[in-house]
């Protein structure tokens, strides 16, 4: 569900395809006020005229303020496979990763199937604002789009994962404001294009870059902006302090209607589930009630006898196993955004290096340094934890998306496999809406609401769904 490749008032693609789009340019706007100087001036005739004539046949040479812009919307074909993919994953997790929980996503510290899938969404994003903003002819406007995108995305989230939808076992509709979920995957996602899409208009340099160094600074701002946004998660992650808090549960037995628990903590730099600052900021600023009620953390062996499955809590469960907790919060979702600026870098080799071996060579060097970096943090102390979204997570993970890119780019774009991948390279087109109808339980909530005579007659249940 990644934002598609569709680029923003970019001039001629620079591509090994760019000669050929100028070659099709169907009309040149010419400057009215240079004909008419060349009329009046009988002594700069012959200059003028040479200048009009580089203007018409060369465009990029001309004042890039005056020309008109070219959008080029190749796609990138192995990119559009890697969403599909993803999609497929993502899929295949939701349907299949309650019954295997080794696919399933950790219960806490530690790195299964599943929990790749958000990163890897992450990362394409990057990549495709790498192509999507490689010539922006007017920042004010291509700025425009970018916060009106997001903001599509953030609403559509709120939509999906706000609460509307209350899930298959009823058929009630509709959100309550004070207890609506105000964060999700979507959220998570506009939040991490719009500060990477910015980056990408704002704070990159001019000049062409090819050699790997120029690449480095043409974009050190933007690198700078990563490694600010590291600091500023890893600071808070074990700098502050996590005091002891307090929820509210349903309890029938209770006079009030609900239950008070406690948890103590008082401790700084704690990455368990209880007394970590991300779900202190989240509980924080957003508000308790407005967190995610079914955490990963219930499937942990102190909240559940399955685990790492769901089930009963033990008789000696922790007061916080049944507290709300935000996968996609505030803190966690800094380094979300890290992972797409580092695919951004991907997406700049993209447009800068045209040899397919420069391109896989400076797409695995990093993949490995990553790769390397975030286990030796992880045997460290510091956990790979998806929840938490750790920074030995984000490295760990967006190494794997480097792998697989220049995977999917070989057998792709190389060796041609377009057949054997053209159904993920469909679905990776039309990524979105095949996350809302199928991660997002749109199809069987269709479904579930037609029945006979009573709600609980209806096509799922017969076939044991949503029972």
């Amino acid at each position: 569900m990644a934002v598609e490749y569709e680029p923003i008032k970019g001039y001629a693609d620079d591509s090994e395809d760019s000669v050929h789009a100028q070659e099709n340019l169907l009309s040149i706007d010419i400057d009215s006020s240079n004909v008419e100087k060349i009329q009046d001036d009988d002594d700069d005739n012959d200059e003028k005229l040479n200048r009009l004539a580089l203007q018409i046949s060369g465009p990029n040479t001309a004042n890039k303020a005056d020309e008109c812009p070219l959008i080029h919307r190749r796609r990138l074909v192995s990119l559009d496979v890697f969403r599909g993919l993803t999609i497929v994953l993502m899929i295949l997790v939701d349907d299949v990763g309650g019954l295997l929980p080794a696919i399933n996503h950790s219960p806490w510290d530690g790195l299964t199937f599943a929990d790749y899938i958000m990163p890897f969404f992450l990362f394409i994003v990057g990549v495709s604002i790498g192509l999507t903003y490689k010539r922006v002819s007017c920042r004010v406007t291509a700025t425009r789009k970018a916060i009106l995108r997001a903001l599509k995305l953030l609403i559509l989230g709120l939509f999906l994962q706000g609460g509307f939808f209350h899930g298959l076992k009823n058929l009630t509709y509709g959100v309550d404001i004070e207890q609506m979920r105000l964060m999700g995957i979507l959220q998570r996602i506009a939040i991490a294009y719009l500060v990477a899409a910015l980056c990408e208009i704002w704070l990159k340099g001019d000049d062409h870059a090819t050699p790997q160094l120029a690449l480095l600074r043409k974009y050190q701002f933007q690198w700078l902006a990563a490694s600010v946004l590291t600091v500023i998660y890893i600071s808070l992650s074990y700098g502050l302090y996590v005091p002891n808090w307090q929820y509210q549960i349903p309890d029938s037995i209770s006079s009030s209607g609900a239950k008070i628990l406690s948890v103590k903590c008082g401790v700084r730099g704690d990455t368990g589930p209880a007394c970590n600052v991300v779900g202190m900021i989240d509980r924080t600023i957003l508000g308790i009630q407005h967190l995610y009620r079914k955490p990963v953390f219930e499937r942990t062996k102190q909240c559940s006898i399955n685990s790492p499955d769901y089930g009963p809590f033990p008789s000696d469960a922790p007061t916080w196993c049944q507290a709300p907790f935000e996968p996609e919060g505030l803190l966690s979702s800094v380094m979300a955004i890290v992972t797409c600026l580092v695919g951004l870098h991907y997406g700049h080799i993209l447009v800068h290096f045209k040899d397919h071996r420069d391109r896989i060579r400076l797409w695995l060097i990093p993949s490995s340094a990553f790769l390397v970096m975030g286990l030796a943090l992880d045997i460290f102390g510091m956990r790979i934890n998806k929840a938490l979204y750790s920074f030995s997570y984000m490295c760990v993970t967006a190494g794997a998306a480097g792998f697989l890119l220049a995977g999917i780019y070989l057998l792709v774009e190389i060796y041609g496999y377009r057949r054997a991948t053209w159904v993920l390279e469909w679905m990776g087109k039309h990524a979105l809406i095949l996350y809302i109808l199928a991660a997002c339980n749109i199809i069987p909530i269709i479904i579930h609401g037609f029945y006979w005579k009573q709600p609980q007659n209806n096509i799922l249940s017969l076939i044991g769904i949503g029972r």
